[in-house]
């Protein structure tokens, strides 16, 4: 399914939905973030998923990582809570959501990176590389509150 982003776009469609939904912030010890390459809009972006029914919004992230990169990671934390009105997504079935994501900070355990499933690539990048990829202005956000490593998390 294909999706078009609207962000702060004043002719952006209403939405008429909200999904709980995660992404993660995975860095390695050498300090190296995990991201995928969306299939669906071909931008960079951190791995995560939304929540199924019977499942803890953290569990989300360890399943969608997994899934997503074939790396299992732990969650060791809160980047953010973000629920903006003004960044509708536009899906392909007629469905315009509103996204109630959280960010998770977490760190690799074991696996290797290789793309499985939607994404087309799967890359560890240094904040030099980040700079030259193609990347949604609110994922930007959400790597840049998770390079801060605030004490508390953002939410708004």
């Amino acid at each position: 399914m294909a999706r078009t982003e609207h962000y702060h776009d004043p002719d952006a469609p209403t939405a008429n939905s909200i999904v709980v939904a995660v992404s993660v912030f995975v860095t390695d010890q050498q300090g190296l973030l995990l991201l995928i390459k969306r299939d669906d809009n071909g931008v960079w972006s951190l791995p995560g998923g939304e929540q199924e029914i019977g499942e803890y919004v953290a569990e989300t992230a360890v399943r969608a990582t997994l899934a997503a990169t074939g790396v299992l990671v732990e969650v060791a934390g809160v980047v953010g809570v973000y629920s903006d009105p003004s960044h509708v997504i536009e899906c392909t079935d007629g469905e315009m959501r509103q996204q109630l994501s959280l960010c998770f900070r977490a760190r690799p355990l074991t696996g290797v990176s290789t793309p499985s499933g939607e994404p087309t690539a799967v890359r560890w990048v240094t904040r030099e590389e980040l700079r030259r990829l193609s990347v949604h202005p609110s994922t930007m956000l959400r790597i840049k509150h998770g390079y801060e490593d605030r004490r508390e998390a953002y939410v708004g």
